[in-house]
């Protein structure tokens, strides 16, 4: 990792550590938990250029796994956490392998397809609760003796998953298997020609993502003690491509920044009730035109840094 790197996620590190003593744990758990769904995201659109419009379906189901194992089966965090993960990892699988046979705008709209299928399912099966959803959903004890009902526990829990989470696609968009990644990205024909199997490679771009994405899902459950349909709708896919645009695309700090703005804006304007949406729009637009390489690219590259 260049000396650079290191000092910036040094510094971020050393924020998220302070955060909580002059911000909400809760809200600040919550955006950690987006910052990684962001991040997953961002490894699809950003690195591979496929855009999904259904990424809210793995977050939502690792969600509701996750509850349900901790709830009704009674497993540890840390297990309910791994398997709704690996619930997400399973159905990026099936959707990835369908899905990455179309390009462009019908990828795009296959994603959507299966993210309302998901939805309604999740509307109607009995053990998701409906309308309600899981509530009341246990943390337990990480490890069998760290108590996560403890503000300070759970926090530290959600941070170090973040932290894991972050560094494993800095590692992946860094590796020569990103390097192809971005090769497919810029000219899939071209790298067809080199001799690389170019749908295996986006397969496992898709499954990463949606592992990711998942691994955040479980750890927003346990967050909030709660999963419902919120989890799984259409805006909240759209939510997530607000946040990576907003922060920057193919930039690894961009999401990131992009998570905290947008849950920063949603609980500090929450007072203003729906006009909490077209600020967000509004602000979105002003971005896009005076930003066009999101906040974080547009700073690196004022400052010339590959932030």
């Amino acid at each position: 990792m260049p000396r650079f790197h290191v000092v910036t996620f040094g510094i971020m590190l050393g924020l998220l550590i302070a955060a909580p003593f002059v911000v909400y744990p809760v809200l600040l758990m919550n955006a950690l938990c987006f910052a990684l769904f962001a991040c997953a995201f961002n490894l699809l659109i950003g690195y591979v250029g496929l855009l999904s419009f259904g990424h809210a379906m793995f977050l939502g189901a690792a969600g509701y796994a996750a509850a349900h194992a901790a709830k009704v089966w009674g497993v540890s965090p840390e297990l309910a956490v791994l398997f709704g993960t690996a619930v997400a990892g399973a159905l990026g699988f099936v959707v990835g392998w369908l899905a990455i046979r179309r390009q462009g705008i019908y990828f795009a709209m296959i994603t959507l397809g299966f993210a309302q299928m998901i939805y309604f399912f999740c509307l109607r099966a009995k053990f998701t609760g409906g309308e309600d959803g899981i509530q009341a959903v246990p943390r337990g004890h990480l490890v069998g003796f760290i108590d996560l009902d403890n503000p300070a526990a759970m926090y530290g829990f959600v941070l170090a998953i973040f932290v894991l989470g972050f560094l494993l696609i800095y590692r992946t968009v860094h590796s020569p298997f990103g390097h192809v990644l971005q090769a497919i990205r810029e000219n899939e024909p071209r790298a067809t020609s080199l001799g690389y199997k170019t749908d295996h490679y986006k397969l496992i771009a898709f499954m990463l993502s949606a592992t990711l994405a998942g691994l955040a899902g479980g750890t927003k459950a346990l967050v909030n003690q709660l999963t419902s349909l919120t989890d799984v709708r259409w805006q909240t896919s759209g939510e997530v491509v607000l946040m990576t645009l907003m922060g920057g695309l193919g930039r690894v700090t961009g999401p990131v920044v992009g998570a905290f703005i947008v849950l920063a804006l949603e609980h500090y304007l929450a007072p203003l009730g729906e006009w909490v949406t077209v600020i967000k729009g509004a602000i979105f637009v002003v971005c896009v035109l005076a930003f066009r390489k999101g906040i974080m690219g547009t700073l690196g590259g004022a400052l010339k840094l590959p932030l």
